[in-house]
């Protein structure tokens, strides 16, 4: 699989300077926690899910979580269990090409009774999303974790999710992170991503953002997430990838960029195309995305497949954003100094900016790097086109 591996080579080339890689659930689980991007939220309810991740697949999708926990309801547990296992025997059967599946449980039992039921169908399972994640329900799912993927042979990545009141709460969050922290890094080589659940943290208090509001506007939620990268997302070697929380708003289509998209090709519909996303209350989500990243965060959760092309686009590296960091990583420049940049338009200062050059180099492995004159709107509007 790659991001953007849905549309056309040719279409590709056109808009790539260093097209995406490919990946697959055998990859590096440094490739695989930034290629990430979009996770699509799916309850483990549907009864034909396993149509809805081949027909995610089809249109961009490249991770997903078929969830067990809040997005649905606790009478419905025992049928989605056993609704996952059948899908996942379906999907085994088709042998097509998917996502990196995740399941997010409720609590570590399921871990491996899930495996077990799953039979030879777990292959296609990448892990679990590990929900209100703490120190002690951390140890205690990841010890479970840990013997699930002993007994199945099988590689098994954790994605715990911080949404606990004890995070969110001033007086406790210091030795919450502290705990959480000890326990990730006991069991660094299984954790794959680090997921914040800014729902959870606003409804302790009975808050909700409006569609024009990101999450760094509702400051309680904006300060948990400022020191949980402070302590958990350091670029010194013992951090992690930290993922930005989920956006609630969308309509009721499912696919926002038709008719509009369909009337002209993709080349030159700037100005249409940000009408249309502004009209489909995208605007705020495309603030959140660049938020995100301003703060140090990769990849997104989403819970509405509209989401996925936008955290795409803008997770796509620009060419002046690949020549800056090139620049700033050649080894002539071990040494350190100042240069100016190649665009003229800024000062590049070798050491300092070098843990963002490495993070951007990074992100254009798995994102590819656009051409000079190919911006948001082109790759969005060509990753809309079937």
């Amino acid at each position: 699989m790659r991001h953007f591996g849905h549309i056309s080579p040719a279409v590709r080339e056109s808009l790539f300077f260093r097209e995406p890689c490919e990946f697959d659930a055998g990859s590096s689980s440094r490739m695989l926690s930034a290629a990430l991007g979009a996770t699509l939220y799916s309850p483990a309810t549907r009864p034909r899910l396993a149509d809805d991740v081949i027909k995610q697949t089809g249109r961009g999708v490249v991770s997903m979580v078929l969830c067990l926990e809040d997005s649905i309801d606790d009478a419905e547990v025992v049928g989605a269990e056993a609704n996952l296992v059948r899908q996942f025997a379906d999907l085994e059967a088709r042998d097509a090409e998917g996502p990196l599946l995740f399941i997010r449980v409720r609590e570590p039992e399921q871990i491996s009774d899930l495996v077990r039921r799953l039979g030879s169908s777990v292959r296609l399972l990448s892990g679990f999303v590990l929900p209100k994640f703490t120190e002690e329900r951390g140890e205690l799912f990841l010890e479970a974790l840990t013997a699930a993927e002993a007994d199945s042979g099988h590689r098994l990545f954790a994605m715990p999710v911080l949404e606990s009141p004890e995070l969110l709460h001033v007086e406790t969050r210091g030795e919450s992170l502290q705990g959480i922290a000890r326990t990730v890094d006991k069991y660094r080589e299984r954790i794959l991503a680090l997921r914040l659940g800014v729902t959870d943290f606003c409804s302790a208090y009975g808050l909700r953002r409006a569609p024009d509001m990101t999450a760094y506007d509702v400051q309680i939620v904006g300060a948990v997430i400022g020191d949980v990268v402070n302590v958990l997302g350091r670029a010194d070697g013992t951090g992690f990838t930290i993922t930005g929380p989920v956006w609630e708003y969308f309509r009721l289509q499912e696919r926002m960029f038709k008719p509009q998209l369909r009337r002209s090709p993709f080349m030159g519909q700037a100005e249409e195309l940000r009408t249309t996303l502004i009209e489909h209350d995208l605007d705020g989500l495309l603030r959140e995305i660049e938020l995100d990243r301003a703060n140090g965060l990769l990849g997104k959760t989403c819970i509405h497949p509209s989401h996925v092309l936008p955290v795409h686009a803008l997770s796509v590296v620009s060419h002046e954003e690949y020549s800056d960091a090139q620049d700033i990583l050649r080894p002539e420049r071990g040494g350190g100094g100042v240069l100016r940049s190649a665009y003229t338009n800024k000062m590049n200062e070798v050491k300092p900016h070098r843990a963002w050059a490495e993070r951007t180099l990074q992100r254009a492995e798995v994102f590819g790097v656009a051409r000079e004159d190919i911006g948001f709107v082109e790759l969005l509007a060509a990753g809309a086109t079937d």
